[in-house]
């Protein structure tokens, strides 16, 4: 690998690499200094005459993963190095950055993972096909022969792979489609997240930093949305350079590839990458310059706005007005032929998935609250309703909950406007909207846990339900409002998007040679507030939104969309709730979880005492995790260190023979390895080890009771047989237990049986010792269409007889939520 990359990035071409770069970020480092003066100068003036706009109903949660995790699990993951599939164990913390380490071992003595995705400009692709069309077009002009074997051949059916334009490829599968579902929704979320954008708490490097990029692109002819503006800055920075880059290097490195398709398209995806990871470092050193230079005159500028804000201002509408006499009968022309005619189709478009999917976020919200009523009606105590909100919590941030809400969004399509318009990609729309769906769900779950937490402080456990549907209710209620105006808010945004860059590339050649005239209205001491370039943008976005404003209102007036109308103003309609926003987040579990909460946190702290372990090793312990590991039923278990060797390339076999050859193979290597050795290296096998089980076993089905009681009884017996054959075992050693077989699994012949617990050697064990805290915390609710996770075994005791009557008695209870045992 170092040598195809060394080979072909000579020193020449590093050195057009590093000229290009500078070239770039010199361009762009003007544009930032001026665009920092213009955000520096609307930022001081908002701040003074302040902003109207909608009142938010619901309330906002300010550190929304506070003590939370997203996913863990384990799956295969290729290694380019060598070839092979090896296990891999995945944790998403609340920055969705993806780390991945060796096994489960090595994240809960806190290791350093082996790596760190970050997913901003990735995408998900969860078949072959897909991913072989989009590296052919990494080298155009090389055809692929019919039926031509690829670099990469997956170690199962169901693959998930990390594809990137410029960076680094992963590739990963798994065993069971109902695992690729769930692995396909999670890093979905994380490539929403990073592709989200910039933050908009900063109000001046922010706008600086967008309107230069935009600017930069715009004089290059790119005028349209663009898909790579996704990531931290550096990223931003680094996707604007290999734009221009990419293409001319591929011309000079592609003609000196050689061997076969796979390996030139292999290649070049490792010399793509250590390219971009090049560009980064130098364009993160390099804006970093710039930020510093502008922030060192910020105190100057600042204060120079201040003394002379009227003036300014004058100034700046005096230039406007004379823009705009130029400009605006050019831009009513353009206006009236090109964009009026197509304003209402395309907010249909936008519309149509839009409302579906914040109104099935609305329905997820319900159904979840209504599931809370229902078991609370059993039951109806604090400690249940405790229950549930540790669970409901956490519900926006879950990606398998919120799919249904996301997939309603990605109907969106802008057929037959893209080419008109000059929009790449309706995924910018998508995505958009996908987080404030996200952002809307929070906001309701925050408001109803708030209200919830007050109405139990004022009352008893009477009538319990009828205070959760007062609740829900109230909720509700601000959530249709509040959708509301953030479902406008965001088809007045995209159609800004859509139109005023087709505006610009129309009207520019026309009006660009006369605005350099409008410079010397504009006294020398308040040039560097007031650009010629901005107002005449400002003209073009005014000239257009009375008819944007005027589409929107006239939609929100039809009933199959679900908008309020723009007359329905709420303002401080509920002043009480809003001093609710300023409390922190509520810890349900042990505010109302009862001793067995508090007993369990004790024994943490002792052992965190006991082992010397700082702070941050017990928060890393105890943080929650918002989708729970599963272990779909009837699935082979993911070996600790399973290491799949992936033949060689000329050595793949056809399709027709692939099975015969593989079963052989497997003969071969069971007659060459010890029995041990082939326990722990198959891939096939059905126990589970003790590092992937994380101390429990999650079944994901919806078991009846009556299932239930039958493994629980047969988990007894097993329990009571083992006890029986090994007699007393040392106490140092840790118990190891057999999951109970499924009907699934009894019907599958293939697979081994699991060999009975005297023959597992106690060393199997001994490498990974159960984690002293479980940290999948967040279980599904039995409503319709959730996953029931239901605990089997303990990962430190075994199930004794009067536990497994207990166990079987709740198991029978109607209306039954989900059971788990903190191991």
């Amino acid at each position: 690998m170092g040598d195809v990359i060394s080979s072909h990035l000579d020193e020449a071409k590093r050195e057009i690499i590093t000229a290009q770069t500078g070239e770039v970020m010199g361009e762009f480092g003007c544009l930032y200094e001026q665009q920092y003066a213009v955000a520096l100068f609307n930022k001081v003036r908002f701040d003074i005459e302040g902003g109207g706009g909608p009142q938010p109903q619901l309330l906002h949660r300010k550190i929304p993963l506070e003590n939370k995790s997203i996913f863990s699990g384990s799956l295969f993951q290729y290694l380019e190095e060598n070839k092979k599939w090896r296990n891999r164990f995945l944790f998403v913390p609340d920055s969705y950055n993806i780390n991945y380490f060796d096994s489960k071992a090595s994240h809960d003595r806190h290791l350093h993972p082996k790596g760190t995705i970050n997913c901003a400009g990735y995408k998900v692709l969860t078949s072959m096909e897909q991913y072989l069309d989009l590296i052919s077009s990494s080298l155009p002009g090389v055809k692929a022969k019919v039926g031509s074997s690829p670099f990469l051949k997956c170690a199962t059916q169901f693959p998930l792979i990390l594809w990137h334009p410029y960076a680094r490829h992963y590739y990963f599968c798994v065993v069971t489609e109902k695992e690729q579902q769930k692995w396909h929704a999670v890093l979905q979320d994380c490539v929403r997240h990073a592709n989200d954008g910039l933050s908009e708490e900063n109000k001046i490097q922010t706008p600086a930093f967008t309107d230069a990029v935009r600017l930069y692109r715009q004089a290059k002819g790119h005028y349209g949305t663009w898909e790579m503006m996704c990531g931290v800055q550096s990223q931003i920075l680094s996707n604007l350079v290999m734009e221009g880059l990419l293409p001319e290097l591929r011309e000079l490195i592609s003609p000196r590839l050689k061997g076969k398709l796979h390996e030139r398209q292999r290649n070049w995806m490792l010399i793509s990458d250590a390219v971009y990871s090049l560009v980064q470092e130098q364009c993160q050193a390099q804006y970093e310059v710039v930020v510093q230079k502008c922030e060192a005159s910020h105190p100057l500028l600042e204060a120079s706005i201040r003394t002379d804000m009227d003036q300014i201002i004058t100034s700046k509408e005096h230039v406007t007005n004379k823009i705009r006499a130029v400009v605006l009968p050019k831009a009513e022309k353009l206006l009236k032929v090109s964009i009026q005619p197509y304003i209402s189709s395309i907010l249909d478009a936008l519309m149509e998935p839009t409302s579906r999917g914040f109104s099935e976020v609305r329905d997820v919200f319900f159904r979840e609250l209504v599931d809370m009523s229902k078991n609370t009606l059993n039951e109806g105590t604090k400690e249940t309703v405790a229950q549930h909100m540790e669970k409901i919590s956490m519900l926006a941030f879950h990606p398998v909950k919120m799919q249904s809400c996301y997939e309603k969004v990605e109907q969106l399509t802008l057929e037959g406007l893209q080419q008109r318009f000059d929009v790449s990609s309706p995924s910018v729309f998508v995505q958009r909207a996908q987080i404030l769906m996200r952002e809307q769900m929070d906001d309701a779950v925050y408001t109803f846990e708030q209200i919830l937490h007050q109405s139990l402080e004022s009352q008893g456990t009477e009538e319990l339900c009828k205070t959760i549907q007062r609740c829900q209710d109230r909720v509700i209620k601000k959530f249709d409002y509040d959708s509301s105006t953030v479902r406008k808010r965001f088809f007045r945004e995209a159609l800004l998007q859509i139109f005023i860059p087709y505006m610009l590339k129309q009207l520019s050649p026309s009006c660009a040679s006369e605005l350099p005239r409008f410079q010397e209205l504009i006294f020398e001491d308040f040039s560097r507030f007031i650009l010629v370039e901005n107002i005449f943008e400002e003209v073009v976005l005014h000239s257009v939104m009375k008819d944007i404003m005027m589409a929107v209102k006239e939609a929100a007036v039809q009933r199959r969309h679900n908008l309020y109308r723009d007359s329905i103003v709420l303002s401080n309609s509920d002043p009480s709730l809003h001093l609710l926003g300023e409390n922190p987040s509520i810890d349900w579990a042990g505010e109302y979880g009862g001793a067995q909460e508090e007993a369990e946190r004790a024994e943490e702290d002792a052992e965190g005492d006991s082992q010397g372990e700082d702070g941050e090793s017990q928060k890393r312990r105890r943080m929650k995790q918002v989708v729970s590991m599963i272990q779909v039923e009837g699935s082979p278990v993911l070996p600790s260190e399973s290491c799949m060797e992936v033949p060689g390339i000329d050595n793949i076999p056809e399709e027709g023979g692939e099975e015969e050859e593989e079963e052989e193979e497997e003969e071969e290597e069971e007659e060459n390895s010890s029995p041990d050795q082939n326990r722990s290296a198959s891939p096939k096998a059905t126990e589970n080890p003790p590092d992937l089980s994380n101390g429990l076993v999650l079944k994901e089905e919806e078991a009846k009771p009556e299932e239930q009681d039958k493994e629980v009884v047969q988990l007894k017996g097993e329990s009571d047989t083992a006890a029986e054959e090994k007699g007393q075992c040392d106490d140092s050693q840790p118990a190891v237990e057999q999951q109970p077989p499924t009907n699934q699994e009894m019907s599958e012949e293939a697979l081994p049986m699991p060999p009975p617990p005297e023959e597992i050697p106690p060393e199997a064990t001994a490498e990974f010792p159960p984690p002293p805290y479980d940290d999948s915390g967040f279980q599904s609710p039995t409503s319709d269409g959730a996953e029931e996770e239901v605990e089997v075994a303990s990962s430190k005791e075994t199930l004794q007889p009067a536990e497994a009557e207990v166990e079987k008695s709740v198991a029978t209870a109607p209306q039954a939520e989900t059971k788990t045992s903190d191991s």
